[in-house]
Parts: C-alpha cells; structure tokens; sequence
C-alpha cells in the first residue's frame, strides 16, 4: 500500500507539471502573437499603399548605392517561390526619377521618385548592410502599389546617364500611379506584371499595368 501511495503521488506530481507547463507555453505564444499582429508600418504620404499585410521575405537583393552619385542600384533576383518579375531599379536621387527594368519582359518603366518611401542612399546603405548581417528578422511587411503606363518615351538620353545605361535599346514607358489618373477604370484587357523590391524597411510589391 505504501508503494502505490508513492506511485500516485509521483503521478500526481508529473501531471501537475504538465499542466502548469502547457499554460505557460500556450501564454507565452498568445503574448508573441498579439505582439506581432499589433505591428504598424507607415506607409508614405501619397496613400499610394492600397494594403500592408505580413509578409516572409524570400528574396534577397544587391545594391550598389553610390552616395557620391546620389544613386541607389537595386538588383531583384529571379524569386524562388514568388509570382514576382525579377528586376533592376534605379533610383536617381538628382533627377528625382525612379526607372525599373523588367528583367523578364525586357522593358523599361520611368516614374517620379517616391521620397516619402525611398529612403535616401545613406539610409539604404544601412538598411542592407543590416539585411546582409541577417540584422532584420526575415518577417516584415508587403505594401502595395499600382503603376500605369501612360506613354511610350523615344529618347532615353534626357533621364540622366544611370537611368539611361540601365533603359537604352529597349522599349521604355512613363509611368502614373493608378490613384492619380482619374476616371480610369477598365482593367480587363490589361496586362500587368509584379516587381516585389527593398527600399524602406518593408517590401514594396509594384504591380505595372499595361493596356
């Protein structure tokens, strides 16, 4: 009897434990989960972002920022598993131009330079330097944005000489985002590609739209 009394009791004891513990994890990973979901990304000033949602990074890019320049040189790889269009941009902080090439299509896309979410070549510097250290956890934020092509440009010459290293000899388009062009509506028959690309400390996905 005295022997079963001290099995119960050892029972009794481990139960206990596994009680005690399971609460504290399942309380640990409500704490985490609130954590993450009461994050906020501010996303410009234009409200050119239509959605931020979480998102796990499966990309990994290479710039070349020359702050002398005043340029910022961003090389977005094939995606391993992502619907994405690889890509290079350039960032003309002089001429306040942005310019993408479609690595995919073979295009290129010029648009003003969005200051109030590119961050200027010293910030982008440390940005991916941080990135390179494996500094910024691998879970951060998509923003979204939508460009529209709105015309063809013939002379590439006039948009500065690292914008027009990266566009010329191929068919290149000026750009508008969609919120600014009013009274454009018919989606349908357009074809539109997707550029997902580091240049604040979340991804922006640009969706260009061509009729």
């Amino acid at each position: 009897s005295c022997r079963c009394l001290l099995t119960l009791l050892g029972l009794a004891f481990i139960l206990a434990g596994v009680v005690v513990g399971g609460a504290c994890i399942y309380k640990y990973f409500m704490q985490k989960s609130n954590m993450f979901h009461g994050q906020m990304c501010y996303a410009g000033e234009d409200n050119h972002s239509q959605a931020a949602e979480p998102y796990f990074l499966p990309i990994a890019e290479e710039a070349d920022i020359r702050e002398a320049d005043n340029i910022a040189i961003i090389d977005v790889p094939v995606p391993k598993f992502s619907d994405s269009d690889p890509a290079a941009i350039v960032h003309d902080f002089d001429r306040l131009l942005t310019a993408y090439l479609d690595l995919q299509l073979g295009n290129c896309y010029v648009i003003p330079l969005n200051t109030s979410i590119v961050m200027p070549p010293r910030n982008l510097m440390d940005l991916f330097s941080k990135l390179a250290t494996g500094s910024y956890l691998p879970q951060t934020y998509l923003v979204r944005e939508e460009m529209v092509v709105t015309e063809e440009i013939d002379n590439v010459s006039d948009l500065g000489v690292f914008i027009y290293q990266l566009c010329v000899g191929k068919e290149t388009f000026r750009l508008q985002r969609r919120e600014k062009i009013m009274g454009l509506q018919k989606r349908s028959a357009e074809k539109c590609h997707i550029i997902r690309h580091f240049e604040n400390v979340f991804i922006v996905e640009t969706k260009i739209c061509q009729h």
